[in-house]
């Protein structure tokens, strides 16, 4: 999520500028619903990141007057489907499921990918005010991306697991005390007597702090 986003986000406030944008069309949303196995997902999301590449060059190519907008939403779907790329690899690995084909699939696209990115940035268009923080971005979480895919997969799996325990750990201790007032009040509420609820109680006695009752013989 962006910075400005986010700072609506956290202020409660709406903004229909900033509305999250769906970066698939609905038959893209039905072909990764189909493609369960982590492999066929990356693959599948590699190619749509590829059909914004090309559709980047054509707008490029055009050099039509207000193109930007397109462009600026072109590069914006592509950020977002990187995204999900690494999300499904992060979470292939936790779950202990083997990516190699698709990693090696990820890394060789996305040299590609940033190829064309960089040579977008190289050429300066005049109209590359209008969406030079969002090229900047794709470019960095291409060259993430990359980096990524290209590490050693049992090492980026035991730094992940490692990090979902640590993670577990921490929200275990922040959750700690607050479980441990909420056992102690439920634990009073047990002891306390209630009536009607068949519980016992102590007789009355006349007798005083410390007095005992005399023994009593029985036949």
């Amino acid at each position: 999520m962006r910075l400005f986003p986010l700072l609506f986000v956290l202020m409660g406030v709406v903004v229909p500028g900033f509305a999250q944008k769906e970066f698939l069309t609905p038959s893209e949303i039905e072909l990764i619903r189909e493609a369960q196995d982590p492999n066929l997902r990356l693959r599948t999301y590699l190619q749509f990141a590829k059909q914004r590449m090309d559709q980047l060059n054509q707008q490029v190519m055009k050099d039509k007057k207000g193109r930007s907008i397109l462009i600026r939403d072109i590069l914006d779907q592509y950020v977002q489907i990187i995204d999900a790329i690494d999300t499904v690899s992060d979470d292939a690995l936790k779950r202990k499921v083997d990516i190699a084909q698709g990693a090696d699939a990820v890394s060789g696209s996305e040299r590609g990918f940033l190829g064309t990115l960089k040579k977008l940035e190289a050429s300066k268009p005049a109209d590359l005010d209008m969406y030079a923080i969002t090229l900047k971005e794709a470019i960095a979480i291409t060259e993430d991306s990359m980096g990524t895919a290209d590490q050693d997969l049992t090492r980026r799996q035991t730094t992940l697991l490692e990090k979902a325990e640590d993670e577990k750990v921490r929200i275990q201790a922040a959750t700690a005390p607050k479980v441990l007032q909420e056992q102690a009040k439920e634990n009073a509420k047990a002891e306390e007597p209630r009536v009607g609820d068949g519980s016992k109680r102590k007789p009355p006695t006349l007798l005083r702090p410390g007095e005992k009752a005399p023994a009593t013989n029985k036949p």
